[in-house]
């Protein structure tokens, strides 16, 4: 996911450079989905290309579950990787009838992706960049929330610095402790047809220079269930903070000189298959 390190740091090397989750049925259970675009937290991590994801996971009958989900993204916003792998687990409860709650752990892992992998371009072709630091972008997250009803918020918090961000990628200082606030709003139409509205705010612990990372995401979308297992899903999806996420302070690919305005807001549509 092009989170932060990779849309600014990269951007001064190559110009100069959810909701609480639903009490599921006991047992394992599978899913595979095929996705226009893959946007998290409103950014662009496929450069406006498809997605193939798919996961696993576990739920006990006493609140507990863990689970696996990958997907591909873009090697120009993770140099040397084309993978991102989610490793989590925790606890869902309810309290009484309208009432639930969930804490848990989550872990994005992306096999190979490193910042002193980015391309710089010259005049006839990409070659390594120099002076890049050895940078992965693996980040550690502990979460808590609350829901009631349609409405359930959720809050992040990083163990880890945020995807890269530290002193040493040109940041102010390191990034653990970064806040990711959902609010998410999820109104039944009728039995299979949903109607989802999210708002997220990703609270930075660091500058960039006079700049300050953290922005606002948006999502709007009509979800639908069928018979077999089957859904789709059709979302209006974008972010705040062009300064960070558009051309020519960010947006800028690590394999070539490429750009992207990586957090306007697109349509995003989805099909998918539960097991």
């Amino acid at each position: 996911m092009q989170r932060l390190l990779n849309s600014f740091a990269l951007a001064a090397v190559l110009a100069g450079a959810v909701t609480t989750p639903a009490q599921a049925e006991p047992g394992w259970s599978a899913n595979l989905n095929l996705a226009s675009h893959y946007r998290f937290r409103g950014i662009d991590q496929t450069w406006g290309r498809p997605a193939v994801q798919g996961g696993i996971d576990w739920n006990h009958e006493g609140g507990w579950y863990a689970g696996a989900w990958a997907s591909n993204v873009s090697q120009r916003s993770y140099p040397g990787g084309g993978a991102e792998i989610d490793l989590y687990g925790g606890y869902n409860g309810k309290i009484g009838d309208v009432w639930s709650y969930t804490a848990g752990v989550y872990g994005y892992l992306y096999p190979g992706a490193n910042l002193r992998h980015a391309q710089c371009p010259s005049a006839a072709f990409s070659a390594p960049c120099d002076g890049l630091p050895s940078q992965r972008f693996n980040t550690l997250e502990l979460n808590a929330g609350l829901g009631w009803k349609w409405l359930a918020y959720k809050l992040s918090v990083s163990a880890t610095d945020y995807f890269g961000a530290n002193q040493r990628t040109g940041y102010s200082g390191g990034t653990s402790g970064t806040l990711y606030h959902d609010l998410t709003l999820t109104v039944p139409l009728s039995d299979t047809l949903n109607l989802i509205a999210h708002a997220g705010y990703t609270d930075v612990r660091a500058r960039y220079g006079a700049h300050k990372p953290s922005y606002a995401d948006w999502r709007v979308a009509l979800g639908q269930s069928f018979e077999g297992g089957w859904n789709a899903s059709l979302a209006a999806v974008g972010a705040s903070n062009d300064g960070m996420y558009r051309p020519p302070s960010g947006g800028l690919s690590a394999t070539n000189g490429a750009t992207r305005a990586l957090n306007r807001t697109v349509v995003v549509l989805q099909v998918g298959k539960t097991f």
